[in-house]
């Protein structure tokens, strides 16, 4: 018997706490929209509604909703071997190509996986790595984790207090005394330059402060994503690598949002030549259709670790699950046959446009930026003066309600005083159609609020 709508919304109410979501509103209201079908960028509800989804959900469906293929590698794994685990030696031929394949996606000698469920796990996994790795090379010392402002890297007890983001780092009062956060993109402090006047708070500073001898590894998105889509300024990324190797730190890349296409290359330090230590993925290895993540080690790491003669005390019950493996090799397939990241190139440009439209039509539209089909804006009160709205505004929450409403999903973020910026990264088999469409709802719904906000 079909569960009525009602019914559905009144037991998401009372049972499900939702991540990521004010709890006493979902208490109260319950779930804003139940999903149940897709197709490509389209989404639609219970209630027959479609929506364009420009932010591939949580910026993982990049092959689009709907993928047939994907389901048909699941249900053929599935029915043959579902699940085995990965402990005390086992393995499965889907894990073991989909290694060999992320070796010849990824940059240098990234030619290693510790496979995981996602993207905290990733992160949480390369920091105990990168810490066993300096254990092992006889450096006991080396533990401390440096992570940048505005970085997100999860939601685990480690991954979160690394997160740069104050609401997550400061949830339950969870943390790790070895992780440490500098401010992001200081081109110059990274460099050496002390006249610099953030260098006190620089990545480079801090290791001086604390000791190279202290510190296992720096972590940092290329592009930051959740934090707000900031772009590195040039020789950024070159820099935080020099510095590394000038003071024996490993360099991990959190790739979990820039990685698999999204932003025009297999992983975002491919735009600036970069060869971190780790990469840590999730997300796009498999476009969400099922959970998994994983840690890319260079061969020194894995070879140093190898040497280890007791059992490594670490793992998930889904490390190399065979049927999400079997799912991320049938989807790098996919952008590999349909030569998906050449799409993405061609759609930025179109993006780009766009978000240049808005910027010249709608006075309070400022920032834009764009890297593949990762992009991001911001709205302020005064641009050109650098004035935001005022906190009580929530203008880019605002916005991301109205465009709702004209069905399109696209994310705010406003977690700093002033701060309002709208994220948009819609599935990586986007069309110039579909952009426009979605360039032309977020112009309509700027229209509406703006009769709003010149009254402010």
């Amino acid at each position: 018997m079909q569960t009525s709508i009602s019914k559905l919304q009144e037991i998401d109410r009372k049972h499900i706490l939702h991540p990521t979501t004010v709890p006493s509103v979902n208490a109260q209201e319950g779930p804003k929209i139940i999903f149940s079908r897709g197709e490509g960028v389209r989404v639609r509800d219970i209630n027959e509604k479609n929506y364009i989804d420009g932010v591939s959900m949580l910026w993982n469906v990049n092959v689009g909703h709907g993928n047939e293929e994907l389901a048909s590698a699941a249900y053929e794994q599935m029915t043959a071997f579902a699940y085995g685990s990965q402990f005390y030696g086992f393995s499965n031929e889907p894990a073991i190509k989909l290694a060999e394949k992320l070796g010849e996606w990824a940059p240098g000698d990234l030619n290693n996986v510790f496979y995981t469920s996602g993207g905290s796990e990733s992160n949480d996994t390369a920091f105990k790595l990168a810490r066993f790795y300096w254990q092992k090379k006889g450096f006991t010392n080396k533990k401390i984790i440096i992570s940048l402002t505005r970085g997100y890297h999860g939601v685990t007890v480690g991954a979160q207090r690394a997160t740069g983001i104050e609401a997550f780092r400061d949830f339950s009062g969870s943390g790790d005394p070895n992780i440490y956060n500098a401010k992001a993109h200081l081109t110059n402090a990274e460099k050496g330059d002390t006249s610099d006047q953030n260098y006190a708070s620089s990545v480079r500073s801090m290791i001086e402060e604390l000791g190279s001898e202290q510190v296992a590894a720096v972590i940092l998105e290329p592009i930051q994503g959740a934090g707000g889509v900031h772009m590195p300024p040039d020789g950024y990324l070159e820099a935080i690598r020099q510095l590394c190797d000038e003071k024996s730190v490993l360099m991990i890349s959190d790739e979990i949002i820039c990685g698999f296409g999204r932003t025009g290359k297999n992983f975002g330090v491919d735009h600036w030549g970069v060869i971190p230590d780790m990469i840590c993925f999730a997300k796009g290895i498999t476009s969400g259709y099922f959970p998994l993540g994983g840690v890319l080690m260079s061969d020194a790491i894995k070879s140093t670790i190898d040497q280890h003669e007791d059992v490594l005390a670490h793992g998930f019950t889904y490390s190399g699950h065979p049927s999400a493996c079997a799912v991320g090799l049938k989807n790098l397939e996919i952008l590999e046959r349909e030569n998906i990241l050449e799409n993405v190139i061609s759609m930025e440009k179109v993006l780009t446009d766009g978000l240049k439209y808005l910027e010249n039509k709608h006075k309070y539209v400022t920032k834009i930026r764009n890297k593949g089909l990762l992009a991001g804006f911001e709205l302020m009160k005064d641009p050109e003066n650098g004035i935001p709205f005022e906190s009580p505004i929530q203008a880019s929450s605002k916005l991301v309600e109205k465009c709702l409403s004209h069905h399109l999903i696209i994310r705010p973020f406003d977690f700093e005083e002033g701060m309002n910026i709208i994220a948009i990264a819609p599935p990586l088999i986007i069309n110039e159609k579909e952009i426009n469409e979605i360039i032309d709802i977020i112009d309509t719904s700027l229209t509406e609020l703006e009769s709003e906000w010149n009254d402010l």
